[in-house]
C-alpha cells in the first residue's frame, strides 16, 4: 500500500492518494487545488474509485466534487456531516475562504463502525466526533487517517459550530483504547503514531 501526501487548498490541508490496487487508488480528504491531484493521478495512470471525507468542513471537501465530476469516483461522508457538503456556512466556507463553493450533492453516508472496501484494501470508518458531529478516523491496515480528530499531540478545535469537547474527549478515549499501533495521518500538520501519542498527548491522558 503505498501513500502519497499533498497539502491541498487555502488551509494547506492534508490530502492522502491511498494506492488500493495497481492502477487504483482511494483519496483521503480533497480541500482544493483539485488540478494538482488530477494531474498526479494522470501521470501515475492511477484511476481514483472513492474519495473519503474525514468530516465536512471546506478544507477537507472542497475541491472534491471537481474531482467526482473528472473520474466518477464515489464521495463518503459521515451522515451527520452530510449536510455540510451543501451549505456554505455550515462548512464554514462562508467565513474562511474567499474562493467558490461547490456543493457535493452525489454522496455516500456512512456511520460508524462499517468498513469501505476498494481494491486490496478495507477501511474501518470510526465515528470520532468532536470537531464535527459526524468526524471519523479511517483505519486501513496499520495505518490510520485522522482527520481533523487527533493531531501530533493535540487535537482538532472545538469551538466551531457543531464542535464537543465532551465528544472530543470520548473520541480520544475510544483512540487510545485501540488494540495495537498505528501511523498516524492527520488532517493538518506531520504524520505521528498511536502509541507516540498515548505517552505525549496530554488530550489522551
Amino acid at each position: 500500500m503505498r501513500i502519497k501526501t499533498f497539502q491541498l487548498g487555502e488551509l494547506n490541508s492534508n490530502c492522502y492518494l491511498v494506492e488500493t490496487a495497481p492502477a487504483r487508488c482511494v483519496a483521503i480528504d480533497i480541500g482544493g487545488s483539485p488540478r494538482i491531484l488530477l494531474e498526479y493521478m494522470r501521470m501515475q495512470k492511477l484511476r481514483l474509485t472513492k474519495i473519503l471525507l474525514t468530516h465536512g468542513h471546506f478544507d477537507h471537501m472542497g475541491g472534491a466534487e471537481e474531482v467526482r465530476a473528472a473520474t466518477g469516483a464515489e464521495i463518503y461522508v459521515h451522515e451527520s456531516d452530510a449536510p455540510m457538503l451543501t451549505s456554505s456556512s455550515a462548512s464554514l466556507h462562508s467565513s474562511m475562504s474567499i474562493m467558490p463553493f461547490k456543493a457535493v450533492t452525489d454522496y455516500t453516508a456512512v456511520r460508524g463502525d462499517c468498513y469501505i472496501n476498494d481494491g486490496d484494501c478495507s477501511f474501518r470508518v470510526l465515528h470520532t466526533p468532536g470537531h464535527t458531529h459526524g468526524s471519523v478516523c479511517y483505519i486501513t491496515g496499520d495505518v490510520m487517517f485522522s482527520g481533523d480528530t487527533l493531531f501530533c499531540c493535540s487535537v482538532g478545535r472545538t469551538d466551531f459550530p457543531g464542535g464537543d469537547a465532551h465528544c472530543m474527549q470520548n473520541s480520544m478515549k475510544l483512540l487510545r483504547e485501540l488494540d495495537g499501533d498505528y501511523k498516524v495521518c492527520p488532517g493538518h500538520g506531520e504524520t505521528t503514531t498511536l502509541d507516540y501519542e498515548r505517552l505525549n498527548n496530554p488530550f489522551m491522558r
